[in-house]
């Protein structure tokens, strides 16, 4: 399904920057910077929903499921709403940063509280997906995650062919996340009948352990999604507006590749807390095997694949955006590479480390990154006075070899510990 995602992300630019053209198109990735900031809403509920439900899944506890599913979705509409409040009041200051044309700006002013409206939505889909995923069913919630992609090229597509504008993309985007929703339901309810919606399922127990394994995973989403907009504030300011799609292509691309790899490594998560809540010989010599598989797959399967891309990184972009290629794409999509390599290489350890509930870690890589991001980048605007996406790509590169570093050797000693315990309990 992975590859099925890659096959229309390489559809999906030549499409847009064909109807919409550079301009344009940055206007919608300046929406999409407000809608993935409104993800901190999220507060990291769909990683926390996946590992409590695999838990109580693996003790057979439908209890425990609903109650985890039904308290997470409360939550998530109290900070739904409270993210969309921010959002109408402040769109104003919001869209002034970024230094639009007058145009340009009522333009994103007059979809901006749909964009709000709209990322309140995805916080209760994610959790039904997230719920799905917890199930053991996490190839079904793929599943979801790429026909819903698909169905939002093919109607933006559409809409952007009848002269529909940015708008097309935010009703594609909604139609994705409707799809989802009603596809999760179904799933989830020939897997487990529960109701969502049964106000006794509310429980303050479920409550606390829901926030206290949200609380690292928020502090890593608000240090993550610092990067992102910091990053193309920098460039709409100071590099211009058309930059950003140059940006958005080589960082999509260069992590697209890497979810080949992660769709499959993130059912390590469910599965390993799972077996980290069992505590036998069996359930620690499980999580070895199949972390050790994880790893084999990222030598043997994903290499070949980055050292082709790094290679022919050029002619396949001339091949892919024919008219719309821009030479700065190549290198600035190789330097991402080496940035993706390495935080792939991590991920059988961070999935180890979050099944094991050891959340802090997750947002120590993430600080690395992101400190690292915003130190570089303002040191090299400092002493040149301009930003560009290849110094932002060169930037990048350490931070990721950095947080990857720290997560295994985090992972190998969380390891040692939970033997060290077990050994202990025996």
């Amino acid at each position: 399904m992975t590859a099925i995602n890659t096959v229309a992300l390489m559809v999906t630019y030549p499409i847009y920057l064909h109807f919409l053209g550079f301009e344009k198109y940055g206007l919608w990735l300046v929406l999409a910077t407000v809608l993935g900031l409104s993800r901190l809403g999220n507060l990291g509920f769909d990683q926390a929903i996946m590992k409590l439900v695999a838990e109580a899944y693996g003790c057979s506890d439908t209890k425990g499921i609903a109650k985890y599913a039904t308290t997470s979705m409360a939550l998530l509409c109290l900070s739904g709403t409270i993210v969309l409040i921010i959002i109408l009041i402040f769109k104003n200051q919001i869209i002034y940063v970024f230094n639009l044309e007058d145009k340009d700006t009522r333009t994103v002013l007059l979809l901006l509280p749909y964009v709000g409206i709209l990322s309140v939505y995805i916080f209760l889909v994610e959790a039904l997906n997230a719920t799905l995923a917890g199930l053991r069913r996490i190839d079904l919630a793929n599943y979801n995650r790429s026909i819903g992609r698909i169905l939002s090229l093919v109607v933006s597509t559409i809409l952007l062919y009848c002269d529909r504008g940015i708008e097309s993309l935010l009703i594609g985007n909604a139609l994705d996340y409707m799809f989802i929703h009603i596809a999760s339901l179904i799933c989830i309810r020939r897997e487990i009948n529960i109701r969502f919606l049964r106000t006794k399922n509310f429980d303050l127990e479920s409550c606390r352990r829901i926030l206290s394994f949200v609380g690292g995973i928020f502090g890593s989403t608000v240090i993550t999604m610092i990067r992102e907009p910091f990053n193309k504030l920098m460039l709409s300011r100071y590099a211009g507006i058309s930059t950003l799609p140059v940006y958005e292509i080589v960082i999509r691309s260069a992590f697209q590749i890497k979810s080949l790899v992660d769709q499959g490594l993130r059912a390590l998560l469910p599965e390993i807390s799972r077996l980290s809540g069992l505590s036998t010989d069996y359930a620690i010599q499980r999580i070895q095997t199949i972390t050790i598989k994880a790893i084999k797959m990222i030598i043997f399967w994903a290499s070949p694949i980055y050292i082709t891309l790094f290679i022919t990184a050029e002619f396949l972009f001339k091949l892919w955006l024919r008219d719309k290629y821009v030479d700065t794409i190549p290198l600035a999509f190789r330097l991402m590479l080496v940035g993706s390599y390495a935080s792939m290489a991590a991920g059988p350890a961070f999935y180890a480390i979050m099944g094991m509930g050891k959340v802090r870690h997750y947002f120590i890589s993430n600080t690395i990154i992101t400190l690292g991001n915003l130190i570089g980048v303002s040191t090299f605007f400092f002493l040149t006075g301009k930003v560009s996406v290849n110094a932002i790509c060169s930037v990048l590169i350490p931070c990721y070899l950095l947080s990857a570093l720290y997560i295994i050797l985090k992972a190998r000693s969380e390891w040692k510990r939970l033997q060290e315990k077990h050994l202990l309990d025996s």
